[in-house]
């Protein structure tokens, strides 16, 4: 997860640096925020790839704090993470422009799971399209196409892709692309990796976009 910046809204310290603490040690990014007032300047300044919101802060509703920032037009992905388990609780956390729930407590590996999803996915209608050389992959319509001839993949080959052209000229370790690609529990001493590439390059077609650094990973990059 290399690159993925993350929002973390909570006000109980202990839990906010356990949380914070896993992330880091999963390659995010964290920034964190303890009162609604911090998080909304943050979200309204910088660029997160994800944020994750508690609900009930000191200073308010973090459903109200992003209703007004969906407003605003503020896209980034958001999960509430919040003791508030009614369903009524929920659904006004949905409505508010969240893009998932998830009630404490939680067990961590189903956070991490969720934050996978939600990386995984466009943000609104920005950068609906992502393209490298002659090759466009089209987020909303998942659809991979090379000089305008339609690409057919698999959604696994098609996640590969899509992360790769988003960290196009940076080196993804194959860790980094079975915590992103993966849901399921996949060996890191296997070769599901590299089997997946293999497959893709060769649907993808020559000349070759996605490279090999040997002993570290793959790099997305149009060569000469």
């Amino acid at each position: 997860m290399g690159g993925v910046r993350v929002l973390l809204l909570e006000d109980d310290l202990e839990l906010r640096s356990s949380v914070a603490t896993v992330l880091r040690r999963r390659s995010y990014a964290v920034d964190e925020a303890a009162t609604i007032a911090d998080a909304d300047e943050r979200l309204s300044v910088n660029s997160y790839d994800v944020a994750v919101l508690d609900r009930g802060l000191p200073d308010g509703d973090a459903a109200d704090m992003l209703r007004d920032l969906r407003s605003r037009g503020c896209a980034v992905p958001v999960l509430f993470l919040s003791a508030w388990a009614d369903i009524h609780d929920r659904v006004r956390g949905l409505d508010a422009g969240g893009d998932d729930y998830l009630v404490k407590p939680f067990a961590m590996e189903e956070l991490l799971a969720r934050l996978r999803s939600l990386t995984r996915r466009p943000a609104g209608a920005v950068d609906s399209v992502l393209a490298l050389g002659d090759i466009e992959v089209d987020l909303a319509r998942v659809q991979a196409a090379r000089g305008g001839r339609s690409i057919l993949l698999t959604p696994k080959e098609f996640g590969l892709l899509v992360y790769l052209l988003r960290n196009a000229g940076r080196v993804v370790s194959r860790a980094e692309l079975l915590e992103h690609c993966w849901d399921e529990f996949a060996d890191p001493s296997s070769n599901v990796v590299d089997v997946r590439i293999r497959l893709l390059r060769s649907k993808i077609g020559d000349p070759p976009v996605i490279h090999t650094v040997r002993g570290v990973g793959f790099v997305a990059e149009a060569r000469s």
